[in-house]
């Protein structure tokens, strides 16, 4: 029982005279919110856990939904142990403490009942109870645990992400029982010390089975490290979170969040094996490819598994990738298109040819001697390509390389298991416009234009469809740093197909107004200029400035030529411009000296 682990918690004294203490589900929610703010450091001087605000938030939204399983239909009995605890305490304790509970509580049940939360621990004791087992009785545990060969896995829950979250509580648990015992050590309480000598003797790791145990499943911490550890395999048991650990870096790298989402791939099969398993055979043959007979591109296999993802598994060119890794220019507008795929494999890697290679880079002035010098550098990336290839996950041919549909669920399962934002296509469809049209501004431009498309063919096409959509490229980003980008957006859809009605309506976007003019003209549609607000005109002539590639001068004659049309000169034209979208001002102009 946890009581005789952790002692001197006032778990009688608080139980004593409350018409709760027959109560099994009171006890046990009492039994582990005093033992928890006890670790936690809570004063004890009056003979309970003194309650913070600090520590309640952190025990309902952090402690209580990592190691301990709550049934159904208990989880009140939590917040209702705060607050008879909390009225213990003069001054106002119990109405701070309410407060506090009161705030946190959609986060606490959110928590509790949020699947990336559960341990294995946590999980079994759910399924165990499911199945109509005593978790009080060690000998039921036992039995029940026996039948559950083969136990499923929540929906969208991998065995990696269990594990995973296993690991966390067991470090933090331990972690919470060796400072208790050291904080007891340096200053004993006078109500006496959390845990005694013998208790520390037996090993920290004792201690936090016997605590598991009792706040989820009765011997069960013995079963899943003994008898039944298959059940709750621990690290060893994923190489493969190697190679998830070496695409999480590659995404922080390029997006700085795992919040921020990668792109969905059009289609994801299954396998013939669990992915697990073709994850555990890719993570072995990346290794490999980092011996020396695969220099100089060997070591890049995670990088090139992770952009060709990125790219929402569009192919990408081989020669156009070791020009990159050769540092050779490669026009920027050029390097996320997608690359035709033949029909039938050609054999051995051969480089395109100069047309070819002239089209893939963006550079007219290339000559045969640039393709011979790329010949080498092409084929040894083309060599690693087909070693992956073998695996079935990642496909060469020709000068196309990209990822098989069981390649991307591979490659999004390992973006998951590292909590990264990796959704699929039906997930996107069901987004808001907000959040899709947020996730598209950071996507390669193809794969932005299926997406959106696709959300809108979902819709039907229909005029609130485009509505939402285009509202959203007027507001998502609004007056940040990826404000040019998210209204870039408009340039990848097929406004020849939008109903006319939902153009119309932009016309007044203080943002996109411009852009929807523009469209209705393109089609021979009626469009009134006279609705369209000066900032979104301003926008639409600061974003038609060459400014990603081209010498400043020509920029320079752009804005002058716009300046000339516009009502009150350049100066006028700066200042909408820059009330507008300063950053984006800043960024084109800028440089040429040209700001308000």
């Amino acid at each position: 029982m946890a009581e005789t682990v952790l002692t001197n918690t006032g778990l009688d004294s608080f139980l004593d005279g409350t018409a709760e203490c027959r109560d099994p589900v009171f006890v046990r929610a009492a039994e582990a919110v005093l033992g928890l703010l006890a670790l936690r450091g809570a004063d004890r001087g009056s003979g309970v856990p003194e309650p913070t605000p600090g520590l309640v938030r952190q025990l309902l939204v952090e402690d209580l939904p990592i190691f301990v399983y709550a049934p159904p239909g208990t989880l009140d009995a939590y917040p209702a142990v705060l607050a008879r605890l909390a009225a213990r305490f003069d001054g106002g304790r119990g109405e701070r403490i309410g407060a506090v509970v009161r705030e946190a509580a959609a986060d606490f049940e959110r928590a509790m009942t949020d699947p990336g939360n559960l341990t294995w621990h946590r999980w079994y004791a759910s399924l165990l109870r499911t199945c109509g087992a005593d978790l009080a009785d060690p000998d039921d545990v036992r039995r029940r645990l026996a039948a559950l060969d083969g136990a499923p896995l929540p929906a969208g829950v991998h065995r990696a992400d269990l594990m995973g979250r296993t690991a966390l509580a067991d470090v933090l648990l331990a972690e919470a029982l060796a400072r208790a015992y050291v904080r007891d050590a340096e200053e004993p309480p006078a109500v006496g010390p959390l845990l005694t000598d013998h208790a520390v003797a037996t090993g920290i790791g004792q201690v936090a089975a016997a605590l598991q145990d009792r706040w989820t499943a009765a011997g069960l911490a013995e079963q899943l490290s003994g008898p039944y550890a298959r059940f709750a395999p621990g690290p060893e048991a994923f190489p493969h979170l190697v190679l998830a650990d070496a695409l999480l870096d590659e995404h922080l790298d390029h997006y700085g969040d795992v919040a921020v989402p990668v792109p969905p791939p059009p289609a994801i099969e299954p396998g013939p094996v669990p992915v697990e398993e073709d994850a555990d055979t890719l993570i072995t043959l990346v290794e490999e490819l980092t011996e020396e007979e695969f220099e100089p591109y060997g070591g890049e296999a995670p990088h090139l598994l992770y952009v060709v993802y990125r790219r929402g598994c569009s192919a990408d060119s081989v020669v156009r990738k070791a020009a990159e890794y050769e540092d050779r220019a490669v026009d920027p507008a050029l390097e996320d298109l997608p690359v035709p795929v033949p029909a039938e494999a050609a054999g051995p890697y051969i480089v395109p040819p100069l047309p070819e290679l002239v089209r893939l880079l963006g550079s007219a002035g290339l000559t045969e001697a640039d393709r011979a010098a790329l010949e080498g550098p092409a084929r040894e990336l083309a060599a690693v390509l087909d070693r992956l290839a073998a695996t079935g996950l990642v496909f060469r041919t020709g000068d196309a390389f990209g990822l098989t549909p069981r390649g991307a669920g591979v490659v999004r399962y390992l973006l998951g298991v590292r909590g990264i934002a990796a959704p699929d296509a039906e997930e996107v469809r069901s987004w808001a416009a907000a959040d899709v049209v947020a996730g598209a501004a950071g996507w390669p431009g193809c794969v932005a234009a299926r997406v959106l498309a696709d959300r809108l063919h979902a819709r039907g096409d229909t005029v609130e469809a485009w509505s939402e959509l285009l509202a959203a490229l007027g507001t998502v980003h609004a007056g940040g740093s990826d404000a040019a980008a998210t209204r870039g957006l408009f340039a990848v859809l097929d406004t020849a197909s939008a109903p006319p009605e939902a153009l119309r309506a932009a016309l007044r976007d203080p943002v996109i107004g411009a852009y929807a003019h523009q469209a209705l003209q393109a089609r021979g549609e009626p469009s009134d200029l006279i609705q369209v607000r000066t900032s979104a005109r301003a926008l639409f002539v600061l974003d038609a400035l060459p400014a990603k590639k081209g010498p400043l001068e020509s920029r320079r004659t752009a804005f002058d030529t716009a300046a000339a049309a516009w009502p009150g000169g350049s100066a006028a034209l700066l200042t909408a411009m820059a009330a507008a979208d300063r950053h984006e001002t800043e960024r084109v102009l800028g440089p040429l000296g040209l700001m308000p």
